[in-house]
């Protein structure tokens, strides 16, 4: 298998109305504004938002975010309105490919918007696009998505992208307030919601 320090994963992808870029130094005041806005959103479902965060929390997440995309441990980034013609505006959530697998090609993505800009796609055009990222250029033979079962808009984003519901696991783990949750897990994978690649075909 190849060193995973190796493979090439781009830093800074431009969809049709985001940039969608790994965190750098310097990124901790914006992430802080959009976290702070969202706090009651992020609460339910995310452990990480449970106290509002200091500007030096947030330049912290950046830097750890960084450092561990460039080792390929966790592959973080940052969601921005695309700008005329392919500069950042405003900051507008966050999304990744969190706990790769690099042997078995599996990644799972996760992502959250900013409060105020519901209703528009961008959590769909960010998935779709780390979606391409990770089948198209990372070869990718699975893509999974985990969502709170109580997290409607989440889990219909996943359906929007063509993600297939493999089932419901119950009490899967603990909510932020301490409480059971049930978990539902969706998935594209090769040779079913993906074509095969040409070297997998006999």
């Amino acid at each position: 298998m190849t060193d995973p320090l190796l493979i090439h994963v781009p830093e800074r992808i431009v969809s049709e109305r985001l940039v969608i870029r790994c965190a750098q130094p310097g990124d901790g005041a914006v992430l802080n504004a959009a976290v702070c806005d969202s706090l009651d959103a992020l609460r339910p479902y995310e452990p990480w938002a449970g106290a509002v965060p200091t500007l030096a929390d947030s330049e912290a997440v950046c830097r750890k975010a960084q450092a561990r995309f460039r080792l390929r441990e966790d592959m973080m980034m940052l969601i921005f309105e695309r700008a005329a013609p392919d500069g950042e505006g405003k900051l507008l959530g966050a999304t990744g490919l969190h706990r790769p697998d690099w042997k078995a090609r599996r990644f799972e993505i996760g992502y959250w918007r900013r409060t105020g800009h519901e209703g528009r796609g961008i959590a769909t055009e960010a998935v779709h696009t780390m979606t391409r990222l990770a089948f198209d250029e990372l070869r990718a033979q699975r893509v999974e998505l985990r969502i709170d079962n109580l997290n409607r808009p989440s889990w219909r984003v996943a359906e929007r992208c063509g993600f297939t519901l493999e089932g419901v696991m119950r009490s899967e783990s603990l909510a932020p307030d301490g409480t059971l949750r049930d978990m539902r897990v969706y998935s594209k994978v090769r040779g079913a919601e993906e074509p095969l690649l040409q070297d997998d075909v006999l």
